[in-house]
């Protein structure tokens, strides 16, 4: 019997010093778990993460499911040593950090007709962000491919950010449902609607299910993207003071 563990990174895992802020007192209790290309830590691991990351660890596999690419996963700084979803699920790696050949190649056929339509969205990004100097726009390759576009706010102005959410929106390519956005905090992602961590998740499940008869599967995030690949697992864990920790309180 296998325990199989889909789990969210950032704001599940580990967070930015600022949200840490509500879960302890004092620094000293933090650990640090993700770094910028200087090396300089981006984010932490409180107390009680790092006691379900040991949970996690010792009681079953561990799937990794990120927005992060490549580049930002490799300077996470735990032991994952199963598949990694990365880039919202655009991009699955094997155990050996190898591109998986048969996801790639879905990928590359389904994804170019929605590339072109983020490219549409990307100029009226660019516009705002003349307007705005605060606004700090960035598309988001890996592996050659250009997946998805991300907008932070040089001063985590979360209001900003939502601001500019109607206005994207109203693009007919997103009206049209080819792209969609995901806001959580200093984070707004306009994502091609073929990229998804639960089409990802459901093409790695199939391959545990035939491997392992009577898997017990186990989603765990914190945003309104995760709640899709969750629903997919026997069961879905939900971290506190989150996106999707605040809907459910207000249940």
């Amino acid at each position: 019997m296998q325990n199989l563990f889909f789990v969210d990174l950032d704001d599940t895992l580990f967070q930015t010093l600022r949200k840490c802020q509500h879960s302890v007192a004092d620094v000293d209790e933090l650990t640090p778990r993700a770094y910028l290309k200087n090396g300089a830590v981006i984010s932490y691991a409180t107390p009680k993460q790092n006691r379900l990351w040991e949970f996690l660890a010792g009681a079953g596999r561990v799937v990794p499911v990120t927005a992060r690419n490549f580049d930002a996963f490799s300077r996470v700084d735990l032991d994952f040593n199963q598949a990694a979803i990365l880039n919202h699920g655009a991009v699955i790696l094997d155990e050996q950090r190898q591109i998986d050949p048969e996801w790639q190649a879905y990928m590359a056929e389904v994804l170019p007709p929605y590339q072109s339509s983020l490219l549409e969205v990307w100029q009226l990004v660019q516009e705002q962000a003349r307007i705005n100097p605060g606004l700090l726009p960035r598309l988001i390759e890996d592996f050659g491919v250009c997946w998805y576009g991300v907008i932070k706010h040089a001063d985590a102005d979360d209001a900003a950010l939502l601001a500019l959410l109607p206005l994207l929106q109203n693009h007919p390519a997103i009206v049209a449902g080819r792209l969609y956005c995901h806001i959580n905090g200093n984070n707004l992602a306009i994502i091609p609607a073929v990229v998804s961590k639960a089409n990802a998740v459901q093409f790695l499940l199939a391959r545990y299910v035939q491997l392992y008869p009577g898997l017990l599967t186990v989603g765990i995030g914190d945003s309104k993207t995760d709640q899709p690949f969750m629903a997919l697992c026997d069961y879905a864990v939900i971290p506190g003071n989150t996106q999707l920790g605040a809907i459910f309180r207000e249940l």
